[in-house]
């Protein structure tokens, strides 16, 4: 039996400006605050403890990405699963609040993952207020070892691979049935690309856009019909700087036959994964080129 993670539960942001990043989750993004403990804030989508956590810092980037597992396997096997393929992997106790057991390691591009299979559920519920997105849908991130980064995402933690966008440019991951969950670019740097957010319709993105111009923050690109995943999507930028991505109609895999659910705006039957060339399937530009921000 191998490691199965199923999700992308939470991204934990290390801010110089905490506060504001905690006031645009709330009261733009719609999140809401579970629990504050030593500085640190936990922000919830509507279900789990936190989806979002942001930690005061002297820089801005990424502290780490939770991802749940299966539960087919204990934390201590994954563990040892994870050691056994040379990836050093720790078993930590009561490291994060909501989560009382989880494994650190980190991918070869210098991310910090951690690996849990139960998560506190408080069901907060949706706030009712700001855009509300339906759930933290996935990650791009720069990575300065990404064939390495690939292949650990796919070997160690079952990650299935789809679309490509170049040969070398944009890579697409998925551990579940959306089109992707991680999106690996290869650069001689690791960082994060964008964070991405689904929303439920063409509607609930008119008025996020709507809503994200009223707290003075600008579409930098979008919308348009993207050419990997085929999500309209979105992006501006939060109070650090991040690339924020809002997203609906994001391709379904079928894993079991290799193709992606058949849509009315698919170019051809069956739909199956392939190289892409660009970034839009309207052939859109924007000023902000997201190949290179």
């Amino acid at each position: 039996m191998s490691v199965n993670v199923f999700r992308l539960a939470y991204v934990d942001f290390l801010s110089k400006k905490p506060g504001s990043m905690v006031e645009y989750y709330t009261d733009t993004m719609g999140y809401r605050i579970t629990e504050e403990k030593d500085g640190i804030t936990y922000l919830s989508n509507g279900y789990d403890h936190h989806n979002i956590v942001i930690t005061p810092s002297d820089k801005n980037a990424v502290r780490s990405y939770g991802y749940q597992l299966d539960g087919k396997l204990s934390l201590d096997e994954v563990q040892n699963q994870i050691l056994a393929q040379g990836v050093e992997a720790r078993i930590l106790e009561d490291a994060k609040p909501g989560v009382s057991r989880l494994v650190e390691l980190n991918d070869p591009a210098g991310n910090t993952i951690e690996l849990f299979t139960d998560i506190d559920q408080p069901a907060v519920g949706f706030s009712g207020s700001g855009i509300s997105p339906l759930k933290l849908g996935h990650v791009a991130f720069l990575a300065n070892n990404y064939e390495d980064t690939i292949h650990f995402y796919r070997d160690v933690l079952g990650f299935t691979f789809t679309d490509k966008i170049g040969e070398s440019f944009a890579n697409f991951l998925t551990c579940n049935m959306d089109h992707h969950v991680l999106n690996i670019i290869a650069a001689n740097e690791t960082r994060l690309h964008h964070i991405a957010f689904q929303l439920k319709d063409a509607s609930h993105q008119y008025a996020a856009s709507d809503l994200l111009a009223k707290h003075g923050r600008s579409i930098i690109w979008g919308p348009s019909r993207h050419t990997a995943g085929s999500n309209i999507a979105t992006y501006h930028r939060d109070p650090d700087e991040n690339v924020v991505e809002l997203y609906t109609d994001m391709d379904v895999y079928l894993p079991e036959l290799g193709i992606f659910e058949p849509r009315p705006w698919h170019s051809e039957m069956p739909y199956k994964p392939k190289v892409w060339e660009g970034l839009s399937v309207w052939g859109t530009e924007f000023q902000v080129d997201l190949a290179k921000i």
